[in-house]
């Protein structure tokens, strides 16, 4: 699928339920087209797949991808060929946003032996260290097994699979009260501009 639009256009990857106003204030603005993606039918995306075949996108046609609580949900062998598509997809200019939970700040819960009991209140109810690291358990319960958790990242591990993806300027932070992570990459884009997109889509000041 070729975009020919004006407007700078947004893939929203494994968008779920959400739409652009649940991604970053960078991209609230009506100049951006949103393009949502799905493995899940039941999120009505515009187009269906998964993260390892962004076939149906053609090369540098989007400005700008957003994937948010996805990637952890590859297998570690498949998560490189997932950003390596990210990186395929993009304008030169264009950037990557991923943003996903950061095992550094779950492993210290775990070593303090707090494995089960929560770790923050989330619409869903309260998230444990368990349901960080596999999987939310009620959800994958009533048979949604898209949830299940199969790989994790530390800042530095994602920032350096988002480089050896072709990403080669990155920036990122870790929110440890939160336990995750946001970063930013882009092929073509110089690291002052990388950090500019930091400071607009990131919820706070990147590290």
């Amino acid at each position: 699928m070729r975009h020919d639009s004006p407007m700078p256009t947004l893939l929203h990857v494994g968008c779920g339920p959400k739409r652009k106003a649940q991604t970053t204030r960078g991209f609230q603005g009506e100049e951006w087209r949103e393009i949502r993606f799905d493995i899940d039918p039941a999120a009505q995306p515009d187009i269906l797949g998964t993260m390892t075949d962004l076939s149906a996108v053609a090369d540098a046609s989007v400005d700008a991808l957003f994937s948010s609580h996805n990637i952890e949900h590859l297998y570690p062998f498949e998560a490189p060929v997932a950003l390596a598509e990210f990186a395929r997809v993009l304008t030169p200019e264009g950037f990557v946003i991923v943003t996903c939970p950061d095992l550094q700040s779950v492993a210290a819960l775990v070593a303090e032996d707090k494995l089960l009991e929560p770790a923050y209140e989330s619409p869903a109810g309260p998230i444990s260290p368990l349901d960080i690291l596999y999987g939310h358990r009620p959800l994958m319960a009533r048979g949604n097994l898209h949830m299940a958790h199969r790989c994790g990242f530390t800042l530095k591990v994602l920032l350096s699979a988002m480089q050896a993806a072709g990403l080669k300027e990155v920036a990122g932070m870790a929110r440890p009260k939160f336990f995750d992570l946001w970063a930013v990459g882009s092929k073509g884009l110089d690291q002052a501009a990388v950090r500019a997109l930091a400071l607009a889509h990131f919820p706070g000041r990147p590290a």
